[in-house]
């Protein structure tokens, strides 16, 4: 790991960290109040960016859990890890924003509704991956299992996201930057880039610090470039 590969992570943070200030606060204080929620609309600028992205965290998990499957590298696995771990933490926010946005607007903090149920079976079935790492004590069996099961979790993700197009729902329909007026938009976007990188500077750490917690892995995976080193010496 270079300072040089470092100094750059923390760069796409810095930046993401400062949209996502900058966007919150035209969301707070320039955007207009919602048309029909007023200033209790204003959580959109949060809660739709961590639920997009709460989404494409777990989708990014599922193609690295097909990666480690195919090359059953200690690096995938570390990688797999800091990607669940981050997904677990975005729907918990996703479902928690949902909850504080829902008791104003719903008059309630949670309602069975199709997309809410879809969401915590979906927050259940990574903590359940989760659980299932800390459970298995083989490395190459929680590598393999883990990755499996982060396939199977992931198959809720199209179910979550299409829910309120597939079933009635109290929840709101698909909302995008052209459905609002310029500076909501402007808050929206910025708000979402900025989390976005945020999270891709969170995975990298969280994924980095896994690998690193595995000598035997580092080992065992730097011995075989090591012994053709010696053999071609």
């Amino acid at each position: 790991m270079s300072g040089h590969g470092v100094h750059k992570e923390h760069i796409v943070g810095g930046i993401g960290l400062a949209l996502f200030l900058y966007g919150s606060w035209l969301g707070l204080f320039v955007a207009p109040p919602e048309k029909f929620m007023g200033d209790v609309g204003r959580i959109f600028y949060i809660h739709v960016p961590t639920a997009t992205i709460g989404l494409l965290v777990p989708a990014a998990a599922c193609l690295i859990a097909v990666g480690s499957l195919v090359r059953d590298s200690a690096r995938w696995d570390a990688a797999l890890e800091g990607t669940i771990e981050v997904s677990t933490l975005l729907i918990a926010m996703m479902l928690l924003q949902g909850s504080i946005w829902a008791k104003p607007t719903w008059g309630v903090y949670w309602d069975w509704d199709p997309r809410l149920t879809t969401s915590s079976i979906l927050m259940a079935s990574f903590v359940g991956v989760l659980a299932l790492r800390s459970f298995v004590e083989d490395p190459l069996r929680r590598a393999s299992w883990s990755a499996v099961a982060t396939i199977v979790a992931f198959a809720n993700v199209p179910i979550v996201y299409f829910s309120v197009k597939w079933w009635r729902t109290l929840h709101q329909g698909f909302t995008g930057r052209r459905n609002l007026e310029d500076t909501m938009g402007e808050a929206f976007a910025f708000n979402w880039w900025g989390l976005l990188l945020m999270v891709t500077w969170l995975v990298v750490r969280r994924s980095r610090l896994a690998w690193l917690t595995r000598p035997r892995a580092v080992a065992a995976e730097e011995a075989p470039a090591a012994s053709s080193l010696v053999a071609g010496g």
